[in-house]
This record gives structure tokens, C-alpha cells and sequence, in this order.
């Protein structure tokens, strides 16, 4: 690991910007991105994240192959202008509607891999399984049946889609929630999974989640997992808001990571990440944008922050004895977690942001990571480059037109239907 004390191997002056290494998406649900904005009005004087799953519900039920090409390529697209180059797509939605199966059991998976190579992003895939509607181990509801699939049938899409990896592509594995995968299959499926596929897993995202694990199981979450698998640095937990002190220090002990999504929290009401406890046991963490109300790593970053100081009313709380920079410690922290997170080892993308841009003029090494999180909302994300490649130039991607185009009219339709 680099020296905290500077900004060596963080941020490099070169012609035209500043570069900054690429940060990687902890967690996304691309068909979510369409119908961002469309679930802002009160359908329960109890709004929660339950009633929105309703609408989300529905929404999935709209998604085919080709819609979900379309969105997922514009999302991705919008990524890269952001600065992320990886993106961990925690997917569930497999079958059709109906439940049945694609002639291709894994041709939503598919879309969703055409749609990250023809951008350029990497992509760590996660197929979810998905099989109880909750802790009790109800069957799935009819709008639930997409989503679902046995062990077999799981282990061998895993199987095939293994077969489709290359140098941008890998497949991991994640268990949609403790509520929707039984303890036995849980075993069974990382019994059966290759040792360098990353594992994934919503967790103690709600309130009514965690007391019904109490009701069921008499644990919470957090501490039944950690008290009955081998929780390693393999493993990314999703969300995580609601710990007790000693599931915050037993998830940093155990080198898991922590994926937190600030701004789809904060969109469904879950509650805020204990950061400062979990920092202090040497936590790891990165960001994800989850449903893409968002598609913006500075946002994210700004409201980890953010929402700290307004719990604690003090300022300046990211940072550690040997990194007073807020902003060079949130990059450090993405940093350091994203090649278990995604199983990618240490990618050498670079993101250029525009040393023209008002917000870095006059910027030295030592203040810019702040300058770009902390300085506005104007996107200083100039140039991208993954594996070599360039995807973005002069801040849009070089097939943001025909990309924006496709998706446009899709959503026309995806919304008229």
C-alpha cells in the first residue's frame, strides 16, 4: 500500500489534467437506472423501502434482453463519464416474467455483458440467487418468480457464464439476502464455487429485516452470518446500515468489505452506515450506485461524508491519524477494497479530470482529490481509459450519441407499454 502521508501513486499532474486511478462500482441493479425519479411520490403515509419495491416490482416486470441492453449501455456509459471503470451488477432479473426461462437461461446475463463490453467498462457479474420470500421460507410471490432458481439450475448458469470470461469480464456469485437464500443452499452453492469468485450479499438494509432475523433466527444478520460462515476478504457485504458495535468491529476484522450506496439509501429511507466506528476498527469499504438515482462516485463519496457530519454535527470525519485529506482518504478507501470486491487485482485504469475547470484552478497534488469531491457539481471527469483503451474524451463517451439514442426510445416505450 502506498504512504498515507502522500499523495504518491494517487494523483499524477500530466498535459491537460490531473489523473486519478479509476474507482469501481461496489453494487448495481442496472434496470433500475430507467425508472429513477419515477417512484417520488407518496403511495403510503409510510413510505419505506418496502413500498418502493412495489414499484420496482413492477418495473422489473417491463424488462426484456433487448431493454435491458439498452438501459444497461447508457448506464454504463454515464459510469465511465463519472469516473467508474468497474461495475459489480448484482443481477436477479433472469427469467420471464411468467418465471419460466429464456430459450437461453442466460440471456439477460448476456445483455448485460454485451452492454459492458461494447462501452468498455469492466464488469464483475453477479448472478443472484434468489429463492424464499423471507426468512421464514415462504415461496416466492408471482412478481418474485423471475428472479428465482434451484441450486442446480444456479450452479449451472454460474457454470456458463464462467466460460464467458476474459480480461474484462469476471463472474463472482451473490446471495440476493438471508431472507431469500436458506442456510442449507447458501452452503451448498460456495461449497460448489470456484475459490477466486468474489461473493456478494445484501444485508441488515432495513429495520423490519433485522427483527425479522431476531423473530426467526434470534440473531441479527450481521451477526449470524459472521457467527456461521467463513466470512473472508472474498466477500462484499451490501449496505450493512444497521450494525451493533460488535458486528461494525467483527466485519472489519474479518477483511470483508462494505458496500455502501449513499445516495440510494438515503433515496429509501434505510439509514446511515456507522463510518466513523467502522473506520476506526480498520474497516474496508467502497461505494456503489444500487438503484442509479445517482451515477456519480463524487456523490456518493461527498454524502458518505456528508451524512456523518450531520449525525455527529462535526466536520471532517473520513480521515485517519496518518490522512487528514477527508477526500484522499474516501479514494484511498475505494481503492483498497475494489480487487477482492471485484476480483479484478489492481486495474491500471485512469480517469483525467480537467485541469481547465474552474473548480481545480490554481489545484496542487495535496488538494485536488478534495477540490474534485468537495467543489461543486460541474463533472470534471475530462478523459477515461480502460485496459488502454479510451472510452470518454472531453468529458462524454465516445458512443454517447447513438447509446443516449437507443435508450431514449426504449424508455418511450418501457414507459407506454
Amino acid at each position: 500500500m502506498s504512504n498515507p502521508d502522500s499523495t504518491a501513486g494517487l494523483v499524477h499532474a500530466t498535459e491537460g489534467g490531473w489523473r486519478v486511478p479509476g474507482i469501481a462500482n461496489l453494487h448495481s441493479h442496472a434496470f433500475q437506472r430507467a425508472m429513477a425519479g419515477l417512484a417520488e411520490r407518496q403511495t403510503h403515509p409510510e413510505d419505506s423501502f418496502w413500498t418502493w419495491r412495489e414499484i420496482m416490482y413492477r418495473f422489473a416486470a417491463r424488462m426484456d434482453p433487448d431493454s435491458t441492453y439498452a438501459v444497461a449501455t447508457q448506464l454504463y456509459a454515464e459510469m465511465l463519464e463519472a469516473g467508474y471503470t468497474t461495475v459489480c451488477e448484482f443481477h436477479y432479473v433472469h427469467h420471464q416474467p411468467d418465471g419460466r426461462p429464456y430459450a437461453d437461461p442466460a440471456a439477460m446475463s448476456k445483455a448485460l455483458i454485451a452492454a459492458a463490453r461494447d462501452t468498455g467498462i469492466r464488469m464483475t457479474l453477479l448472478p443472484v440467487l434468489y429463492m424464499t420470500g423471507g426468512f421464514d421460507g415462504r415461496e416466492l410471490s408471482a412478481r418474485q418468480r423471475r428472479f428465482g432458481h434451484g441450486v442446480e439450475d444456479f450452479l449451472r448458469l454460474h457454470e456458463d457464464l464462467r466460460a464467458l470470461q476474459d480480461a474484462s469480464l469476471r463472474i463472482g456469485c451473490a446471495f440476493h439476502s438471508l431472507r431469500a437464500v436458506p442456510e442449507a443452499a447458501m452452503r451448498e452453492v460456495l461449497a460448489a464455487l470456484p475459490t477466486d469468485a468474489p461473493v456478494h450479499i445484501h444485508i441488515a438494509e432495513q429495520v423490519g429485516e433485522v427483527q425479522d432475523s431476531l423473530a426467526v433466527r434470534n440473531a441479527r444478520p450481521v451477526e449470524w452470518l459472521l457467527r456461521e460462515f467463513p466470512v473472508d476478504r472474498r466477500w462484499t457485504l451490501v449496505h450493512a446500515t444497521h450494525l451493533t458495535q460488535e458486528e461494525t468491529r467483527g466485519i472489519a476484522s474479518s477483511g470483508a468489505t462494505v458496500a455502501i450506496c449513499p445516495t440510494t439509501e438515503a433515496n429509501l429511507g434505510d439509514g446511515l452506515f456507522p463510518l466513523r466506528d467502522y473506520l476506526q476498527a480498520g474497516g474496508r469499504w467502497g461505494i456503489g450506485s444500487d438503484s442509479h438515482v445517482s451515477v456519480s462516485p463524487v456523490e456518493e463519496l461527498r454524502w458518505l461524508e456528508y451524512g456523518q457530519r450531520l449525525v455527529t454535527r462535526h466536520r471532517n470525519i473520513a480521515v485517519t491519524a496518518h490522512s487528514p485529506s477527508v477526500g484522499e482518504t474516501l479514494l484511498r478507501g475505494v481503492l483498497d477494497s475494489a480487487a477482492d470486491a471485484t476480483g479484478f487485482g489492481q486495474a491500471t485504469d485512469e480517469v483525467l479530470l480537467d485541469a481547465a475547470a474552474p473548480a481545480l484552478a490554481g489545484a496542487m497534488a495535496d488538494d485536488v482529490v478534495d477540490r474534485w469531491l468537495f467543489a461543486g457539481n460541474r463533472p470534471l471527469v475530462k478523459q477515461v481509459r480502460v485496459a488502454g483503451r479510451t472510452v470518454v474524451s472531453e468529458g462524454r463517451h465516445v458512443e454517447g450519441e447513438a447509446i443516449a439514442r437507443r435508450y431514449g426510445e426504449t424508455l418511450r416505450r418501457l414507459l407506454r407499454d
